[in-house]
């Protein structure tokens, strides 16, 4: 009987293929990195092909690592990188143009046109998110506006859009499936998350056509199955979430107050709300966490645009540090008496400023200044950031501020410098799990949950063990007077719109 789990993890900067058991533990695994396209500043693309091909490539070298044949497998998940886009040929499957990137900004002056003639409230009232380019819809309406008879082309059905998990499941199953799920759907500005279905005025207002988008369908289930030839025999598809949601289901983060955050290109934290949304006052997303038998599950979400990004920034365009590592031990040689600070707008900020328009910059430089105090302001900034974000999930929702545990996971949260630095900056408990690849886990899970192979998510909670936690160990006048200092320099990097 196939008893294994194939996790397709489709990130920003690599996609990975996970084996698991059906106690969720890895077996295997490959990754392979995918190709950055900066076509102009502030603009962010890949190649849907190379994506394509780099799902093959791993999914295939996964199991011929293992040993494992397609008929072992029981189902496969799949997460991918939120609110990139792709629009395709129905006919073909070919991608009209590349994928436009979630951290792409090309959309800022249509946000900010809608914004003036007034729907902002309706867009987050409808979908739980603030109008910013960081989300689908504009980056659809840019390619429906700026690729040769796109718009045209969609109005007479020719044309699909998908997120990623999407574009996925049409080339998996050979184009059976334009499908996508809640989690994904909730992050494109055109879904209503109290409905749970695509919103047909918001629709109207950003001029984008009905028959281009897929059908939206639980977290786990149904997908459809792949074609042969994709592992050398049919494998069902049972689950699919967005990379962060699948990240607090692997993190177990099924009961209201639980927390995660996943640093990797990006950082993003959730916090589960339960079955009814909490409407921010503070500039947070409201989002589905998962959905399950048609149950639905809310998080109030901030995002942190640049994380890994800005240590990625120092190693490959400044050149000051030669890995993630290294930046750790020149972090902790630092001098603690200089006070430089990094605001790693190099896209805009999320939130909860969400200023599409200011840039990077750093603050307190002077002649002493070396490589080692950039290394730490470049990881500190992910702290202040997340403090950011507890601060505002705080005034949003009181009840989190009292079971405040954060679990952390994604390629940075190895780092015991930074772990570290979050407990003392945040002044919050920091719990990292044995197994980093939560994400991947997540959409194992729930492609097992769909074939009946692991717990219902209660005894999965249960289950849930930390490897090591982290606590405080500054005192709280330490920690104010550096946020302090980060506040500061927000305040003096945001746009003057």
């Amino acid at each position: 009987m196939a008893s294994y789990l194939l996790a397709i993890d489709q990130g920003t900067t690599s996609t990975r293929a996970v084996l698991f058991r059906s106690d969720l533990r890895a077996v295997a695994a490959n990754a392979r990195e995918l190709t950055q396209l900066y076509p102009a500043p502030g603009l962010v693309e890949h190649d849907p092909e190379e994506i394509w091909a780099s799902v093959v490539e791993t999914a295939r070298a996964t199991l011929t690592r293992a040993g494992i044949a397609a008929a072992d497998v029981a189902s496969i998940g799949i997460a991918n990188q939120r609110e990139t886009v792709v629009i395709w040929d129905r006919a073909t499957g070919r991608p009209i143009h590349n994928a436009i990137v979630w951290q792409d900004r090309r959309g800022a002056d249509l946000c900010r046109s809608l914004e003036e003639a007034g729907h902002a409230p309706l867009f987050e009232r409808r979908t739980g998110l603030v109008l910013d380019p960081y989300f689908s819809a504009t980056k659809i309406v840019w390619l429906l506006d700026h690729v040769v008879g796109a718009r045209e082309r969609a109005h007479r059905g020719e044309l699909a859009f998908g997120t990623i998990d999407c574009f996925l499941l049409w080339r998996l199953t050979g184009g059976r499936v334009h499908a996508t799920d809640a989690t994904n759907a909730s992050r494109t500005l055109m879904f209503d998350i109290h409905r749970g279905r695509w919103d047909e005025e918001l629709l109207a207002v950003l001029g984008i056509p009905a028959s281009l988008l897929p059908s939206v369908q639980n977290c786990s289930g149904a997908f459809g199955t792949t074609e042969p030839d994709f592992l050398g025999a049919p494998v069902a598809i049972g689950g699919v979430a967005g990379d962060q949601q699948a990240a607090a289901i692997g993190q177990a983060c099924f009961e209201p107050g639980m927390m995660k955050a996943t640093y990797g290109t990006g950082g993003f934290l959730l916090v589960n709300t339960g079955p009814n949304p909490v409407v921010s006052r503070h500039r947070l997303l409201t989002t589905i966490a998962c959905q399950i038998d048609g149950e639905r599950f809310y998080a109030l979400e901030g995002s942190i645009f640049a994380a890994g990004a800005a240590l990625n920034w120092l190693r490959d365009e400044i050149g000051i540090i030669a890995s993630a590592d290294e930046a750790d031990a020149l972090a902790a040689a630092a001098d603690a008496l200089q006070n430089v600070v990094l605001v790693p707008a190099f896209a805009g900020l999320g939130a909860p400023y969400w200023d599409a328009h200011c840039r990077a910059a750093i603050h307190g430089l002077s002649f002493a200044t070396t490589r080692r105090e950039l290394a730490r302001a470049a990881l500190e900034s992910v702290a202040f950031q997340t403090r950011d974000l507890l601060a505002a999930i705080d005034k949003d929702w009181p009840q989190a501020a009292g079971r405040r545990v954060l679990r952390i996971d994604g390629g940075m949260a190895a780092s015991d410098w930074l772990a570290q630095n979050l407990a003392d900056i945040t002044g919050a408990p920091v719990e990292r799990p044995p197994d980093l690849e939560t994400t991947a886990m997540g959409a194992a899970y729930l492609a097992g949950f769909a074939a009946g192979l692991v717990p219902p998510p209660t005894e999965f909670t249960a289950r849930w063990t930390c490897a090591r936690r982290f606590d405080p160990i500054i005192t709280a006048a330490e920690r104010d007077a550096k946020y302090a200092a980060w506040q500061d320099a927000v305040a003096r990097t945001l746009s003057r719109k």
